[in-house]
């Protein structure tokens, strides 16, 4: 009987590390911390962290940043979308040349 309580899990024995949420927030938040060192931002996101809600569901917290930090991260982000852009049309106009040369 002791045994069978042992192996239930209530909030008294419960571990974050014992949950995939906890992991998935990790892994993003490292694939974060990457990016941003790359960036040159590593100093400018101080409150970055994974971590777990009460019902056990993993977020990554960016935390508060100052607004020339949030203006170089908007700038990142239009420039990567403006090269995903880009590229989505260079392929579009690549493959309209392709089909073309079929007929």
């Amino acid at each position: 009987m002791r045994d069978d309580a042992v192996q239930r899990h209530d909030a008294a024995t419960w571990s974050p590390l014992e949950s995939d949420d906890w992991y998935a927030a990790r892994d993003a938040t490292t694939a974060l911390r990457d990016a941003l060192l790359r960036a040159g931002l590593d100093k400018d996101f101080p409150y970055l962290r994974a971590d777990l809600n009460a019902f056990g569901h993993g977020f990554v917290e960016l935390g508060r940043v100052s607004p020339a930090t949030a203006e170089r991260l908007a700038e990142l982000l239009r420039l990567a979308l403006a090269s995903v852009s880009q590229r989505l049309e260079d392929r579009g106009d690549g493959a309209a040349e392709h089909d073309a040369g079929k007929d």
